[in-house]
């Protein structure tokens, strides 16, 4: 006998429940991070000092107030016209008065470079088409004649003889000590020749004052007594026309000076 085959009989399906919509998620807002609010620093308040104020003060202008003075005009007078102004003249150079010659003929002078002469005469002679009055000096002891202008004799030392007080200075330098420098004997000379050509009757008598030699002393050399011999003539005819006696008198009273002091 034939088997049937079994049918299975499915369950009846159980109803499906039904499934709850699920609603979409809404998109959250993206919270956007604030920035934290940036903290000024406070500066400090500077407060303005006030400047001072400078107020400018202009200097007003017085101008002394100029009256206008108006002509009456009387009865019976004629108005005169302004005076023009006429603008002043440049005044005119006054002329220098000319200097008189302090020296005059026969007068004794001393020359820096040759010592005492006597004025000869004043004449006035023609130089490169310009007048010049010259003076006319002769040096006898050295037989010579000097012309020398009238305007130039002060600047180029040419003086009077020394006076008597001038003199007895002179002398008593000669019985001072002699102040011999420690220098090269050319420098040393230089110095002597310059004293002698000044014409200072001082400076002549430091001169022969130094280079005198007494007997117990060192003789002096050639140039020494040169320079000795020079400064002693000077200072003699000097002496001599001051106290108006001869040459070798004069001499003898300065040697006799000298032999004191030594």
């Amino acid at each position: 006998m034939t088997k049937k085959p079994m049918t299975k009989i499915a369950a009846p399906a159980k109803a499906a429940k039904p499934v709850a919509k699920v609603q979409p998620l809404k998109p959250v807002a993206k919270t956007e991070a604030k920035a934290a609010p940036k903290v000024e620093a406070k500066k400090p308040e500077l407060k303005a000092v006030p400047k001072p104020e400078i107020k400018m003060v202009h200097k007003a202008e017085t101008k002394p107030a100029v009256a206008k003075v108006e002509p009456k005009l009387v009865a019976g007078t004629a108005t005169k016209p302004a005076a023009a102004i006429v603008p002043p003249m440049a005044a005119k150079p006054v002329a220098k008065p000319i200097k008189k010659p302090e020296f005059r003929t026969n007068d004794w002078v001393v020359y820096p470079a040759h010592g005492v002469g006597r004025i000869v005469s004043v004449v006035e002679q023609e130089v490169a088409g310009i007048k010049l009055e010259l003076f006319v000096i002769s040096f006898d002891k050295d037989k010579m004649t000097l012309r020398v202008p009238v305007a130039k004799a002060s600047s180029i030392g040419m003086r009077r003889l020394s006076s008597p007080d001038v003199v007895a200075t002179a002398l008593q330098t000669l019985k001072g000590r002699a102040r011999i420098k420690r220098t090269m004997w050319s420098r040393r000379a230089q110095e002597y020749e310059a004293k002698i050509n000044s014409g200072d009757l001082i400076s002549i008598a430091e001169v022969v004052r130094d280079l005198h030699r007494a007997s117990g002393q060192p003789e002096q050399s050639y140039s020494e007594r040169q320079l000795y011999e020079a400064a002693l003539g000077r200072m003699a005819r000097e002496v001599a026309a001051v106290e108006r006696i001869d040459e070798d008198a004069a001499v003898k009273r300065l040697e006799t000076a000298l032999q004191r002091a030594a």
